[in-house]
């Protein structure tokens, strides 16, 4: 059992960096050169996590010393935010995150509070393209976009 126990009790250490800092790494570049964003979310929600892992680990070592099972719980933590069959980081900031926590609320008083309500609903890529519709075609080119949303709202 002297080669297989050894394994077994630094596995955290020979897998770890390549489950939650290579595959990682690799990924997020391949998200970056790739046109979807749904891939760009789960990378940058999975570093997000393992910063706060790592702070929380580093605020608390002396108290994780005592616990002989953290290396395990932390290494199959990470293997489920990084496995694409899992999608932790993803299904983390699905659930959990966005709900409480949305950049972007402002919106400038420029707009009528009707108009305020639609782009705070909006993301900011979306609120983006239609902020810059407003600066095309003016304030009015939107007010005529909520009523006939409004309309076709009450006919559905």
């Amino acid at each position: 059992m002297g080669v297989l126990g050894a394994l077994a009790r630094h596995l955290d250490s020979l897998v770890g960096p390549g489950i939650m800092l290579l595959y990682p790494l690799y990924a997020s570049m391949r998200a970056i050169e790739g046109p979807s964003s749904l891939d760009d979310q789960q990378w940058l929600t999975y570093w997000v996590l393992y910063s706060l892992i790592t702070l929380f680990e580093l605020s608390f070592w002396k108290a994780l010393q005592w616990l002989p099972l953290w290396p395990y719980m932390k290494l199959l933590f990470c293997c489920w935010l990084v496995l694409p069959i899992f999608n932790g980081a993803a299904y983390i900031y699905e659930t959990h995150v966005r709900r409480y926590f949305k950049i972007g609320q402002y919106v400038s008083p420029v707009y009528s509070e009707r108009q305020r309500k639609v782009l705070q609903m909006m993301s900011l890529d979306a609120r983006k393209s239609v902020e810059r519709f407003i600066e095309t075609h003016g304030p009015g080119a939107l007010e005529k976009i909520i009523q006939a949303a409004e309309q076709e709202a009450k006919r559905a």
